[in-house]
């Protein structure tokens, strides 16, 4: 299964020491156990896990030079992904884990601490709210998302996090015009510049996915994000 791992890695240029095979696996085995008492994801083949969650959270590099990157945050981390992926990886990262479900929290936390990852930190709170606590608003270098949001919203959930100069990524599935469009306005209100939209196709899969790099040009004025559920009933267009 391994050599598996391995293969589909080395196509987006990526290899593993024998400690983060063990990580990766071990991670493997908690989802697969907490999975039977809450839902953390509806994929539980090994291969699948593999390709859909550690491939697919990993393909980042595509976009980015990870070794570049030192405080992270991971908005809607949900199981994990991309954020423990990448820490596993690229084990020099700081990394925040937001989700709005304690008991993912809960399960983030056995797997930071299962997997001997330090500068973990799993918060359980809303986007809506954490950015705009001074200790984390503009302060990463890089905020990711996989959650199932509209780029808008998302933008919203994510760009006040970023330093000016850092930049957003949104992990995508391949038909993303329409998207992009109706949330162009809402990446500038809030201080970003679209850079690139990357498509691929997950190795082995016909699975086309993007990732949507936000360059942060300028500060988010201080009314973003609004209150809870605002940026997903109404998204700024």
């Amino acid at each position: 299964m391994d050599q598996i791992f391995e293969k589909k890695l080395s196509e987006i240029g990526l290899s593993l020491s024998g400690k983060q095979h063990d990580q990766f696996n071990r991670y493997y085995d908690l989802l697969v156990e907490w999975n039977k008492v809450m839902n953390l994801t509806g994929i539980t083949e090994y291969d699948e896990v593999i390709t859909k969650h550690f491939v697919d959270s990993l393909s980042i590099v595509k976009a980015v030079d990870m070794n570049h990157v030192y405080k992270l945050i991971d908005v809607g981390t949900g199981a994990g992904f991309p954020g423990i992926p990448l820490k596993i990886v690229f084990p020099h990262l700081n990394v925040t884990l937001l989700d709005s479900l304690n008991k993912r929290i809960l399960f983030l936390d056995t797997v930071a601490a299962e997997l001997d990852l330090e500068y973990v930190s799993p918060i359980h709170g809303r986007a809506e709210e954490y950015a705009h606590m001074e200790k984390y608003r503009e302060y990463y270098d890089i905020a990711v998302s996989r959650a199932v949001a509209n780029l808008s919203s998302l933008s919203e959930y994510c760009l006040p996090f970023v330093r000016v100069g850092g930049i957003f990524i949104a992990y995508k599935s391949d038909d993303i015009g329409e998207e992009m469009l109706n949330a162009r306005k809402a990446i500038t209100v809030l201080g970003g510049k679209e850079k690139e939209v990357l498509k691929f196709t997950l190795p082995d899969t016909d699975i086309k996915r993007s990732l949507v790099v936000i360059k942060k040009k300028k500060e988010t004025g201080k009314k973003f994000p609004r209150r809870a559920g605002l940026p997903t009933k109404e998204p700024i267009h």
